[in-house]
């Protein structure tokens, strides 16, 4: 009997129906990537009088002051939900000084698009000493050569306020270290910067994915950071991370790669009180783009894919390198 109502249903059973044509597919999709739910990240380096292209990042550059200010107007004529930059120093030390000169260049590029965009995107800044210092470390080194986590809150927090005074108003904690994000808050809030926002990068994880973005950063680093970044086989640890970055304040928390870490997003999205983001990171993107201009595939089509996979697994926002190109080829919802 059971066979037989089945054989009898079966017909009326065509969930291709809702894949009719593409109004259909349009009106039943489940989840939307549109210009507001991408940060676009950015690089300037300190000397350039015009963008140099990054050679492992096929379509992606190095920007000079003028550059920069040009490509935030356009992100923020696009929709983009904000951009995040990153500086490149002339010169570096084992403190990483130039992160908290108010003439070092990530500061001076932050009172530059501020100026340039006002509140028509997110000005968002990198807080993390990697890009600043001789030895490439995300912080402060001890006689042993180990990175000294308390020592390196002290300059996380300078450079907080150095951020906060150039104009940033979210402040992105990727260094990794233990009670980043209470001693920021605090800094901040004393110095009377309580409206800055902060984005705890508090799923990081120590991956081979960043390869092309050392490359934007021209790091310094020798070994890895291993001893403060996630080890990729830890799932439940990148979910603790998020939940300690919560209890000391974050504004929204991050999960760091994306694509090879959907599981702990989707984790992390479940419980998380506050927005979750996801950074699409250089490898992810550099994969991609070298593969469509060998030909292999349609790099549009495939960094859309990639990106929908990413908010449906639970990100809020996601920074993409793609996101402006997209954006302006009218290919976001």
């Amino acid at each position: 009997m059971t066979d037989t109502f089945s054989r009898d249903l079966a017909p009326r059973i065509r969930p291709r129906r809702l894949r009719q044509s593409a109004a259909m597919r349009r009106l039943v999709s489940e989840t939307e990537l549109s210009p507001r739910h991408l940060v676009l990240p950015l690089f300037v380096r300190e000397g350039l009088d015009a963008p140099q292209p990054i050679a492992s990042m096929p379509g992606v550059e190095q920007h000079s002051l003028d550059s920069l200010r040009r490509i935030a107007a356009e992100a923020a004529e696009a929709g983009l939900g904000g951009v995040m930059l990153f500086g490149v120093p002339a010169s570096r030390d084992a403190v990483g000084s130039g992160a908290t000169d108010p003439e070092g260049i990530l500061n001076v590029a932050t009172r530059a698009i501020a100026d340039e965009v006002g509140d028509a995107l997110v000005v968002q800044t990198d807080l993390c000493l990697d890009e600043f210092t001789d030895h490439g470390h995300c912080g402060v080194l001890d006689a042993r050569g180990r990175v000294d986590n308390d020592a390196t809150l002290e300059r996380y927090t300078a450079m907080a306020i150095a951020q906060a005074e150039a104009g940033s108003q979210l402040l992105g904690l990727s260094g990794m270290m233990d009670g980043q994000t209470a001693a920021v808050r605090t800094a901040l809030d004393d110095a009377g910067h309580t409206d800055v926002a902060l984005l705890a990068y508090s799923a990081k994880y120590a991956s081979a994915f960043y390869g092309p973005f050392r490359d934007a950063v021209d790091s310094q680093l020798t070994g890895d950071r291993r001893t403060y970044q996630l080890d990729p086989a830890n799932g439940r640890e990148g979910v603790r991370e998020a939940l300690i970055d919560l209890e000391e304040g974050a504004d929204v928390v991050m999960v760091k790669p994306a694509l090879a870490y959907l599981d702990v997003l989707r984790q992390v999205a479940d419980l998380s009180t506050v927005p979750v983001w996801a950074y699409m990171v250089s490898g992810e993107y550099a994969m991609i783009a070298a593969a469509a201009q060998n030909g292999w595939l349609d790099g549009d089509r495939a960094q859309l894919e990639a990106l929908i996979s990413i908010r449906r697994a639970g990100a809020d926002a996601v920074l993409s390198y793609a996101a402006l190109d997209l954006a302006q080829k009218g290919l976001l919802s």
